[in-house]
């Protein structure tokens, strides 16, 4: 087995995905977090793209969250059934961080009328989007892809806190569909048990 350590800031956000993965997998890893203002600036050159988070895997240091989700998830038995399943659950978790790009556009935007005009458009864009996630949760028998639980469930809950907090409300109390799934997320023992576990960061609730 090999020996796992991820990197990241004190937060869920990007690294909560991954979290959630070698949680449910059961798989240890070290989970290396730290501070933004006081350690980021030193650590960001000893990193691939100068970003987090990153993966090591014995030793050697990938980046890209979603890349690295995918990897986990062929680990632990959460990709498709075949090709074209594989290739809708990817589909969904480009989906899902397109909506979490469009909620961070505005809530970083540091000019005040460039924040009103973006938050405008996430105020429609959010819903367009939910809709339609919560739409295909409906008709795939509970969850995105397939009927059974896929990276693409995880990744979805464990964004949720954090883009709760940027918008500042809880997104899917409409939607009835996304609702469940994120229940039943939390709901599995290994992920109930790291959420319980895991150190509080600015972001959870």
């Amino acid at each position: 087995m090999p020996s796992y350590k991820l990197s990241y800031f004190t937060a869920t956000a990007l690294g909560e995905p991954i979290r959630f993965l070698f949680s449910y997998a059961g798989i240890e890893f070290v989970d290396e977090r730290f501070d933004y203002e006081k350690d980021w600036p030193k650590l960001k050159p000893t990193m691939p793209f100068g970003k987090v988070p990153v993966l090591e895997v014995d030793g050697k240091k990938i980046d890209q969250s979603v890349a690295i989700g995918r990897y986990l998830a062929k680990q632990c038995g959460l990709v498709g059934k075949n090709d074209w399943e594989s290739l809708e659950i990817d589909a969904t978790v480009d989906t899902i961080h397109d909506l979490r790009a469009n909620i961070a556009g505005f809530h970083y935007e540091s000019n005040e009328q460039a924040k009103e005009e973006k938050l405008k458009a996430a105020k429609e864009t959010v819903p367009y989007y939910l809709e339609r996630l919560d739409a295909q949760v409906k008709k795939n028998g509970g969850y995105f892809v397939g009927g059974t639980l896929t990276w693409a469930d995880l990744t979805f809950v464990a964004l949720l806190d954090y883009l709760n907090y940027m918008m500042n409300e809880d997104i899917v109390e409409k939607y009835e569909n996304l609702k469940q799934l994120q229940k039943k997320v939390e709901e599995l023992p290994a992920i109930k048990s790291w959420i319980k576990k895991r150190p509080p960061t600015m972001y959870q609730k």
